[in-house]
């Protein structure tokens, strides 16, 4: 930001007959900026950034938390102080691809979120100084190299909406399916179906984090391998199907 006696030397240039093209070359200073002090010469009074301080929304943010800890990462801008987050959501779930662009919009109101396309996915992006604030689980390395705790703050926004981070969670790195097994009924064989949800992810912290949220909400869950937790009892799914429901 230039002061008001610089901005008083170039106007004088100006006054003295100089065209704006003459005073910027020899000052530096942009054309723009020069016709804009024709107009007011005091600078604007500094406005405190909107986008910065605790999370506008915190239903928002319990989902988006689930987001970014499934498919999300922040990285630094290669040529600024601030970051880009980035959330990969696949083509074939498009309410997916808006609910995140919603998320983002609730937690931080008025900052761009665009959707960046790639072979078969979306990279929901927006820019923001205060990104890693908002999510102090970044760091160097894949997320399931190091350890994800959640903050005192983050963890309350999860215990007051934990169906919102399930929810976030299973939207990124979970589905629902139906699986389906043979049965005997009187004496002849029949195909049974029964709905199913998954969860998978690398990182035993992550996992942590969902299993005790589906304990706070009654929901019976299991281990299937070392990465993947199954949730298959017939009341579970349907409080899953109640509050989390399939990708669509």
């Amino acid at each position: 930001m230039y002061d008001v006696s610089t901005r008083k030397r170039a106007l004088a240039l100006v006054t003295q007959g100089r065209g704006l093209n003459s005073v910027s070359r020899q000052t530096g200073i942009s054309r723009a900026a020069i016709r804009s002090w024709q107009q007011r010469i005091e600078p604007l009074p500094r406005i405190s950034s909107p986008d910065h301080g605790p999370p506008a929304d915190d239903r928002a943010y319990a989902y988006l938390l689930g987001l970014y800890l499934g498919d999300g990462c922040i990285s630094a801008h290669p040529r600024g102080s601030g970051y880009y987050l980035r959330i990969a959501c696949a083509d074939a779930w498009p309410g997916l691809i808006q609910e995140c662009r919603e998320a983002i919009a609730k937690v931080r109101p008025g900052i761009g979120v665009y959707a960046l396309q790639k072979e078969g996915y979306k990279m929901v992006t927006s820019y923001s100084r205060h990104w890693t604030s908002l999510f102090p689980q970044h760091g160097c390395g894949k997320k399931h190299e190091r350890s994800i705790t959640l903050a005192p703050w983050q963890q309350a926004i999860v215990d007051a909406h934990p169906w919102e981070f399930i929810r976030g969670l299973i939207h990124s790195d979970g589905c629902r399916i139906t699986n389906w097994t043979t049965r005997l009924v009187a004496g002849e064989r029949k195909r049974y179906e029964y709905p199913r949800y998954f969860f998978t992810n690398l990182s035993g912290d992550i996992i942590r984090l969902f299993t005790d949220t589906l304990d706070r909400v009654g929901v019976d869950w299991k281990w299937a391998n070392s990465h993947n937790i199954s949730i298959a009892r017939r009341a579970s799914v349907a409080l899953m199907d109640t509050h989390v429901g399939p990708k669509h």
